[in-house]
């Protein structure tokens, strides 16, 4: 009795302490004086009736959080999931693991063994589920970068990689166990065929995640350790499990076949299992060409401990508040008071309650909810400023194609995310290439493409804002622009768009002093028909008059036949690559100038013209090959092909001719005049002084020491000041002569030792030597 008298006392002590403003706000002494006229004998009648009825809602309650909170967490996990496929078509499509892959020998080059390491490592590195990521080529020797380099002999682990280069998908999730250090070990795999798109693919980017990852991710869908959460294709062929649970044990069979009677793409129910009662909570998400199926099933005493504490708390207060209602009030406004002593310490972590009597607690909390709202306000705004460049990226995507794997509800969804208005409207997709560069004055010069580009798409994006209510532009940086229209659905758009043409045209014209060529799309409903719009407008560009003038093609009337192709002009090819052979630059330079002009004939189209330039490309790289000379060497393995089929200004095509493949190969002949020619020179020489009785050409010397006929004529006669021919003549007679004082062979006998015929040794000797062979035999022995 002793004892529950002095809890009594400092029981009251403390509440009139409270009740004094000490230690807490205004609103805690409001709310205790509450309690202490309603507490009394209604409060156990309260209390029994918030135990009833209250303790089965909050159970209800919480069961509904609790599956909301999983559903939330599984569609964070599968944006991550998303977020690596996207990562892995992205890097599928790169140039990096294109078709130069195929049959390329990575021990010879080592920096590109090297770039392609560093890149894997850097895809390893970009997502913390990521356990490994490798390339596999196959061919007569497959190759594995793992992330480093090797050849694989391992038949077992090629026919795994075999496998998955033959499972009929270009992109798919399986379940391998592809680790050569831990043979039996299944992890979650991705597996992407390159090059993306291509129907014959050449190897496969494989991304293996972490099992304890993975693992880890799924166990926070909920936050109980007991229980069992687990991630499963819908056909069965993947498991995961936070637990380690197998896919045949007894729990998780049940649970499945619940979930599968169930019927239904995403739910929740209790499930009875060796006398406990389990939260059961699953769901489809959609992972490419199949969907999976996530379950969490954890103990539902782990979810409604909370409430049943509670309610047994508030219960035996509301009890001893029959006996001890002032001390019951206290205790129950302490109670009710926590969250908003919880509020304000947060809100103001190194303050404290003490001293704040005449303050309302309530006033704080609205002050500082008005700050975190502004703060809430600026940061929404520094959002809309970076809203810009990610809509950017995200059309850049999808006009380049990147984004083939989602449907169209997909990218609707995602462009109505980032405030394109999308619903009932029809798009265009506009190309605007700019030439004339080199007709600037003086503004601007080859290199400031992206400059001038810059300086159109402004006047592009301010021209389409007073046209149209929506419309976005891409800059490409080398003179070319996209426009993505959207326009009302089923309204006729062809007048705006000519008159938005037309003004562009004049203001690029005025401005820049550049030609102004639009290719305009026909109308789509689709939003997944864009990227191949866009490359057919990209395309049609390329059809373009060769001549600087403004043109406007409309896909609709565009007839990839119409016209005469412009003859090829063989006849300068010809007198061209005799000019570079033959180390005369300036003939050279002059001729590549009337070729292209011959190309460029009244109504050529751009196309004509590029396609004519990488024809002759071809011409004097095998030109240079037939010479001697390996291209790759003299070239430093430059894709020339690539860089010429970027150009598009006349000027650009012939300046690029000169700097890029006339001055190193005239620079390659300078070189070769040293003393390797002359060593060729004196391996010909030593030839003929050996063979000179046979019939020897310049054809059959050349193929002995290596070189071409042209190289060995040109050649011979720098180095030793005679031609070939003479050079062989001299040595013939000077052999003939030798016989004929030293021997008694007949005249017959020494032309055919010497490598002639006697009527022409006759008459090759005495115009030479001004004497017949007979009458010089005749004077040597008189001599």
């Amino acid at each position: 009795m002793d004892m529950v008298g002095e809890l009594t006392m400092n029981g009251w002590k403390s509440l009139m302490a409270r009740l004094s403003g000490g230690g807490s706000g205004s609103f805690y002494r409001k709310s205790l004086i509450m309690f202490l006229v309603v507490a009394g004998i209604p409060g156990i009648i309260t209390g029994i009736f918030v135990y009833s009825m209250a303790g089965g809602r909050l159970e209800k309650e919480l069961l509904k959080l609790h599956n909301d909170q999983i559903e939330q967490r599984s569609l964070n996990m599968d944006k991550q999931l998303s977020n690596l496929e996207m990562m892995l078509a992205h890097w599928a499509f790169d140039s990096r693991f294109d078709e130069s892959l195929r049959g390329h020998d990575f021990v010879r080059d080592f920096e590109k063994t090297r770039d392609i390491t560093n890149t894997l490592l850097v895809m390893q590195g970009s997502n913390t589920m990521i356990h490994n990521v490798s390339l596999y080529l196959r061919g007569d020797q497959p190759i594995l970068f793992y992330p480093e380099y090797s050849a694989m002999n391992d038949r077992q682990l090629i026919s795994r990689y075999e496998r998955l280069m033959d499972a009929g998908k270009t992109t798919y999730w399986t379940q391998q166990a592809l680790d050569p250090d831990q043979q039996g070990k299944t992890e979650l795999t991705f597996v992407h065929l390159i090059p993306g798109g291509s129907s014959n693919p050449l190897g496969a980017l494989v991304v293996r995640l972490d099992n304890d990852q993975v693992a880890e991710v799924l166990r926070t869908l909920t936050p109980y350790a007991d229980g069992e959460n687990f991630l499963m294709e819908a056909g069965g062929g993947l498991y995961v499990s936070a637990n380690g649970n197998r896919m045949d044990s007894p729990f998780v069979k049940a649970v499945r076949g619940d979930v599968e009677s169930d019927g239904k793409a995403r739910g929740s129910f209790l499930f009875e299992w060796n006398g406990k009662t389990y939260a059961v909570t699953y769901g489809y998400f959609a992972r490419i060409m199949d969907n999976w199926l996530y379950v969490s099933a954890p103990p539902i005493t782990n979810i409604t401990a909370p409430v049943v504490l509670i309610s047994k708390v508030i219960l035996a207060v509301s009890a001893s508040a029959l006996l001890l209602a002032v001390l019951l009030a206290w205790l129950a406004s302490k109670r009710m008071y926590s969250p908003v002593k919880r509020l304000m310490a947060n809100l103001q972590p190194h303050a404290s309650l003490a001293g704040m009597g005449s303050v309302d607690e309530f006033a704080i909390i609205e002050r500082q909810w008005q700050h975190l709202s502004r703060e809430s306000r600026e940061l929404n705004a520094k959002l809309l400023e970076q809203l810009p460049h990610v809509k950017e990226s995200f059309l850049h995507q999808l006009l380049q194609g990147y984004l083939y794997a989602y449907s169209e509800e997909d990218l609707r969804s995602r462009m109505e995310r980032y405030r394109w208005q999308v619903h009932g409207k029809q798009f265009v997709v506009l190309y605007v290439q700019l030439t004339g560069i080199a007709a600037m004055e003086g503004k601007f010069k080859f290199g400031d493409e992206g400059l001038v580009t810059f300086a159109s798409v402004n006047m592009i994006e301010e021209l389409a804002a007073a046209h149209f209510d929506q419309s976005s532009t891409i800059n490409f940086h080398d003179l070319g622009s996209g426009v993505l229209l959207i326009l009302p659905e089923g309204e006729p758009c062809t007048e705006p768009i000519k008159v938005f043409s037309e003004e562009l045209t004049q203001a690029v014209n005025r401005l820049l002093n550049m030609r102004v060529t639009i290719a305009v799309s026909r109308t789509m409903n689709r939003i997944s028909d864009i990227p191949l719009a866009f490359e057919g407008v990209k395309h049609a560009a390329s059809f373009r008059n060769f001549e600087h003038d403004n043109q406007i093609i409309k896909m609709e009337q565009l007839n990839y036949e119409d016209g005469a192709e412009p003859p090829y002009p063989f006849t300068l090819e010809r007198e061209f690559l005799q000019a570079l052979r033959t180390g005369q630059e300036a003939d050279a330079r002059a001729l590549l100038a009337d070729f292209q002009d011959a190309l460029s004939v009244q109504g050529a189209k751009a196309i004509d013209v590029q396609q004519g330039m990488l024809h002759l490309l071809g011409s004097v790289q095998h030109a240079i090959l037939v010479s001697g000379i390996q291209p790759n060497r003299l070239f430093k393995g430059a894709n020339l092909y690539e860089q010429l089929s970027q150009m598009k200004e006349p000027a650009a095509f012939r300046d690029w001719f000169e700097a890029k493949v006339i001055a190193p190969f005239m620079q390659e002949l300078t070189n070769r005049s040293d003393c390797q020619v002359k060593q060729l020179m004196e391996q010909a020489m030593i030839y003929m002084q050996q063979n000179y009785m046979l019939d020897i050409s310049l054809d059959n010397c050349a193929d002995h020491i290596g070189t071409n006929p042209f190289f060995l004529s040109k050649s011979f006669k720098r180095v030793t000041g005679k031609n070939f021919i003479d050079y062989l003549t001299e040595l013939r007679l000077e052999k003939a002569k030798e016989l004929l004082r030293e021997s008694e062979l007949k005249i017959n006998t020494v032309a055919e030792q010497v490598g002639y015929q006697h009527s022409y040794f006759n008459r090759i000797f005495k115009k030479l030597e001004g004497m017949t062979p007979t009458r010089y035999r005749e004077l040597s022995r008189a001599e």
